[in-house]
């Protein structure tokens, strides 16, 4: 039998694994066989000029006296009890290390689980709750972002963005200036209704006007509910 040196855990691990590969019944376990391919694995170390942990000697001594045990004739007689098996404390040794070695998988495969898992820290969540306004409060650009962003995601699955070339010349300033007369009129108006060109040129100045004005406290932006409409309010 061939073996890959240096692959094993401790000798525990080498002995079950000769025994899985020779199909033993790890309750009938074939002392002699074993033994002697226990030994040919120290040997192959020992040839490849590997250290050999003190570990692995004290069980190849201990099966060598296994194996003596198993060749001398049984003393007991034929009305005495019968007599503990002399394998039986390799045995529990063995069992006790394999259900050692299904605890170790199942918490390695769990750690591996476990990595896929990210968390965050808690946080309020009395401003989801159904009813209650949502105000983005000094123009908050995160939220401001968040609409934008949202906006753009509808627009393209109506249909892409136009690239038509225009010779209107579009400017913060003059948009900012539309948009101002537009809420002195209606007061309030749907974030959404205020790009109602779509052109990437109009919408991005569009944007940067609502955001200046946002900034400028001439605009709030609020929110019924979550995923509710964003609304824009007269300030001015």
């Amino acid at each position: 039998m061939e073996f890959k040196v240096d692959t094993f855990s401790g000798p525990l691990d080498l002995l079950l694994h000769l025994i899985k590969e020779n199909k033993m019944d790890i309750f009938d376990i074939e002392v002699h066989s074993i033994t002697e391919q226990y030994l040919d694995y120290l040997h192959t170390m020992k040839q490849k000029n590997l250290e050999i942990a003190s570990s692995y000697l004290v069980l190849a001594s201990e099966l060598i006296e296994l194996k003596a045990k198993m060749l001398l004739p049984s003393s007991k007689k034929k009305d005495e009890e019968e007599e503990e098996d002399p394998r039986c404390d390799l045995v529990e040794r063995l069992l006790e290390y394999q259900a050692y070695q299904e605890i170790s998988k199942t918490l390695k495969e769990k750690e591996e689980m476990r990595k896929e898992v990210y968390t965050k820290l808690p946080e309020n969540l009395n401003s989801y709750k159904e009813g209650k306004k949502l105000t983005i409060k000094d123009g908050s650009l995160d939220a401001l972002v968040d609409a934008f962003k949202k906006f753009l995601e509808r627009k393209q699955e109506e249909k892409p963005l136009s690239t038509k070339i225009t010779t209107k010349e579009l400017s913060v300033s003059s948009r900012t200036l539309e948009i101002r007369s537009l809420l002195k009129e209606k007061k309030k108006v749907s974030f959404f209704h205020l790009f109602p060109v779509n052109t990437k040129e109009y919408i991005v100045v569009t944007f940067l006007a609502i955001l200046e004005m946002a900034k400028n406290k001439e605009l709030k932006i609020e929110q019924d509910g979550l995923f509710h409409e964003i609304i824009c309010h007269n300030l001015g």
